[in-house]
């Protein structure tokens, strides 16, 4: 599972014009579920989300977590973040996984935070045209990859 987190001050999803989650300070978090990915890796990403200290201390230095700073996260499901661009110019998603698999994964991810403590937890439509809008904060994106933690 993979989980690319763009601190933000600003950020919704719209759907058929209609906006279906918004946030202000948190994460925009894009999640992307490959074939072997499990509800033990949505635990893993979520606890690392919530805990992840990139948000500023009273003396400006990356000190604080989304659950310290009352943060919220809006999950966009994103199956491009497994795309395979090594050949040719059209990416390959066929190590992103099936939607029956990812949909449930990325709806678990979003209850993990709420269980961690994120107290404002928003989401995108699975499998729909999304606009996203993100005010990236710093700018400051992190990566997470689950392979990366076992």
């Amino acid at each position: 599972m993979r989980v690319l987190l763009q601190r933000v001050s600003y950020g919704s999803v719209t759907v058929d014009g209609q906006i279906v989650g918004e946030v202000e300070r948190g994460f925009v978090a894009l999640v992307g579920v490959t074939h072997d990915d499990t509800r033990a890796e949505a635990e893993l990403l979520a606890k690392k989300t919530a805990n992840l200290r990139v948000f500023e201390d009273a003396q400006g230095k990356m000190n604080l977590s989304a659950l310290e700073t009352g943060g919220s996260v809006l999950v966009i499901s994103q199956f491009t973040l497994y795309a395979d661009a090594r050949k040719g110019r059209r990416p390959s998603f066929i190590d992103a996984a099936v939607p029956e698999t990812a949909a449930p994964l990325v709806d678990y991810f979003a209850d993990r935070l709420k269980a961690e403590g994120v107290t404002r937890v928003e989401r995108g439509v699975f499998g729909a045209m999304m606009q996203v809008v993100i005010h990236n904060d710093g700018p400051t994106t992190i990566m997470l990859d689950s392979d990366d933690f076992k």
